[in-house]
């Protein structure tokens, strides 16, 4: 097998996330977005050590196993990955994936732990609380586009007017929002040139009241054009922007008024957003109508939801999963007990536990998710809840109070692994740990096991119908003391696949020319690989023997932190003299660790 080579091959199953297992006479190769079953063609892109990663050319023949329904987008989209499957099979597979990862770890235990499958979700279709849509063209120089990225894209579009796991108001709200400004002529800001009108639309639906908020993202620019006039230009300009956002208000509401829409509108708002890079924040934000927040329900307690708040964006399945959290942790103890939430989000599973607690206390690095997580709580007629703003990593060694019981609920990378012997150290009788991403889990589990806890019990829980996430609880319990277990652990058992091991800086450097049009330096790559917790020499070359098994809390550390923390392991040469990575060159960066599988 060489590099650019052509095979045809059957995907004989799928490993987390989403990579393709195909054989190929004797050889398989890893050719990602494929389906059990499939037949495939196949290019190569890598061959090292007698293994091969390859990328998906053409499905030959459709798997016996596909018969469910699809959108018209399926496959086009880089949404959902499983949607021409059944759902009990779409189910075998997730829990397939996440037993395989977890067998392979706990293996080494002396008494089993206790599978408990998978719970699904009890909507399947029509399910997310919140999307939030991209302006673009779906091809260069194409009409205007409202929707998600294309599958392996970076700036091509894919209207999904006809998205399966959004229901009908959201679709008919993103049809309106695309004619209208379609009719109106208006530009969209375009990633490379910095220059534009419409930048985003999120819109939020509370699942149990049908309250529904709305928000356009635009830039400051003039929707028409990029030249600037004379101040009565600027005068009459703004006048026109202004019509032009009452319009869009006006024609949102009218969908309500003649019925067309099903829940009804909590607020709709203007964000304008003249950031350079590609994400959604706000420089003003302008209330068209209503509010800017509305409130969802979950277990009988109450959240006040505004447009950047953190929640889960399956509220029915959400339920299912901290049903599952709360029962793990079980009877602890009582009331004269303390529990840690940490990485608390809004307070969520805080809030459920502290009814059965005597206090709890929720670390949160995003300031935002605390302060809602505080007005919640005392919206709930819970007393015994505080929420603690700050990285997970240095508050636990500013708190005085001691934890009888730790609940770990943190982002895709996982926990630090400068926190996990923090934790550790408590030495609780009992921890719970939600993962989303159960390749991070795995990697975590290992040094709980070397530190003297077992897993008692893990499932799975599908909080991400046909996408190719899924949500995993596991309960850990202390071991005696004069237990010993002996943790032998492989890369390849952890997920790490040739590139994510072998990708040379010339290599990034080559993708990002290619896909993004921009030159990069071997610093800025060491600088964003740092970011994204790769470890990296001194003289930005990755270590052949090792590679670091962490990853940075990349969504939950903000750039403050890691000015302020050098545990990342920065070489002295590069400080805050070094120039740093500019914001566009960081995105096509981790574009291109994604496209080599390093993230």
């Amino acid at each position: 097998m060489k590099k650019g080579q052509v095979y045809e091959g059957i995907v004989e199953r799928v490993d987390f996330p989403n990579k393709g297992i195909v054989r190929v006479g004797e050889d398989t190769v890893i050719v990602k977005n494929s389906l059990p079953g499939q037949k495939v063609k196949l290019g190569i892109n890598k061959v090292r050590k007698g293994k091969a990663e390859g990328r998906l050319i053409e499905v030959i023949e459709k798997s016996p196993l596909e018969c469910g329904r699809t959108c018209s987008h399926f496959g086009v989209c880089g949404g959902c990955t499983y949607l021409s499957l059944s759902y009990e099979e779409q189910l075998r597979i997730k829990e397939e994936q996440v037993k395989r990862l977890l067998d392979k770890v706990l293996e080494r235990q002396e008494e089993p732990y206790l599978w408990e499958g998978i719970k699904g979700s009890p909507l399947v279709y029509s399910y997310r609380n919140k999307m939030e849509f991209s302006f673009g063209d779906e091809y260069k120089d194409g009409p205007l586009a409202l929707g998600m990225h294309r599958r392996g894209s970076f700036y091509d579009l894919v209207t999904v007017d006809d998205c399966e796991i959004v229901d009908e108001d959201y679709r008919l709200i993103l049809q309106t929002v695309l004619n209208y400004f379609t009719e109106q002529k208006v530009s969209f800001f375009h990633r490379l040139q910095h220059v534009g009108f419409l930048r985003h639309l999120l819109v939020r639906k509370a699942s149990r009241t049908g309250e529904i908020l709305v928000a356009l993202v635009t830039t400051s620019q003039n929707p028409w054009k990029a030249d600037a006039g004379t101040e009565a230009d600027s005068k009459k300009e703004g006048l026109q922007v202004q019509r032009l956002i009452d319009g869009f208000r006006d024609g949102l509401l009218a969908l309500e008024q003649n019925g067309s829409l099903k829940g009804r509108f909590a607020g709709i708002l203007h964000i304008t957003n003249d950031s350079p890079a590609d994400v959604v924040k706000s420089d003003r934000t302008d209330v068209l109508y209503g509010k800017e927040y509305f409130y969802e329900e979950l277990l009988g307690l109450k959240f006040k939801i505004s447009t950047f708040s953190f929640f889960q964006t399956n509220s029915y399945s959400a339920e299912v999963l901290y049903q599952t959290a709360r029962d793990y942790v079980g009877d602890f103890g009582g009331k004269d007990k303390t529990v840690f939430d940490l990485y608390s989000g809004t307070g969520t599973i805080a809030q459920l536990m502290a009814p059965v607690a005597g206090k709890v206390i929720g670390v949160e690095i995003v300031e935002e998710a605390v302060e809602a997580a505080k007005r919640n709580a005392v919206d709930n007629g819970l007393h015994n809840c505080e929420f603690i703003a700050g990285d997970v990593l240095k508050v636990l060694d500013e708190v005085a109070e001691k934890p009888d019981m730790i609940i770990l609920d943190p982002p895709r990378d996982g926990i630090h692994p400068k926190a996990l012997p923090k934790i550790i150290s408590y030495g609780v009788e009992r921890i719970v740990y939600i993962s989303c991403k159960p390749t991070s889990l795995v990697r975590d589990l290992e040094v709980f096991l070397e530190s003297g806890y077992v897993v008692e019990k893990a499932v799975a829980v599908d909080q991400f119908p046909w996408t190719a996430n899924v949500e995993t609880v596991v309960l850990l319990s202390q071991q005696k003391p004069d237990d010993v277990i002996e943790v032998e652990i492989e890369l390849d058992e952890l997920d790490l696949t040739i590139a994510e091991s072998k990708a040379t800086y010339k290599e990034i450097q080559e993708y990002v020319l290619k896909e993004h049009g921009l030159k990069v330096s071997n610093l800025y790559i060491s600088q964003v690989k740092r970011k994204c917790g790769i470890e990296v020499g001194e003289n930005y070359n990755l270590c052949k023997a090792t590679r670091r098994m962490d990853c940075s809390q990349a969504d939950s550390t903000t750039a403050a932190n890691r000015e302020n923390d050098n545990s990342h392991g920065m070489p002295k040469s590069e400080d805050s003299r070094q120039p740093q990575c500019p914001e566009e060159k960081e995105k096509a960066i981790r574009d291109a660790l994604e496209h080599f599988g390093m993230i």
